[in-house]
């Protein structure tokens, strides 16, 4: 595998860099760490039961339905779906 972005510490200091090509030694060391996620190189891995952003963003308004005459979770239910869109872009590209 091969990284497609750098990976960093939540502080922001880079670890490996876009490129590296991952050992298992450095999976472990992300592991140990507490790195969730990294970005690799190659086509998306669909994983069984994981939704998609449409599926994602119904949830969203299903679970906000109750309370639309309430501005402030009404702007706290459209923050969230931006920040969900935009962290699947990210993630694409």
């Amino acid at each position: 595998m091969v990284l497609a972005k750098d990976v960093q510490t939540p502080e922001g200091r880079t670890l490996c860099g876009k490129g590296t090509v991952l050992t298992e030694a450095m999976i472990a060391r992300f592991v140990k760490m507490d790195i969730s996620h990294i970005a690799v190189e190659g086509h998306p891995v669909k994983v069984e039961g994981e939704k998609g952003l449409k599926e994602e963003l119904q949830d969203i308004e299903k679970r906000f339905c109750r309370v639309k005459h309430v501005p402030p979770l009404m702007f706290l239910k459209k923050r969230i779906m931006e920040r969900m869109v935009a962290s699947r872009k990210e993630q694409e590209g």
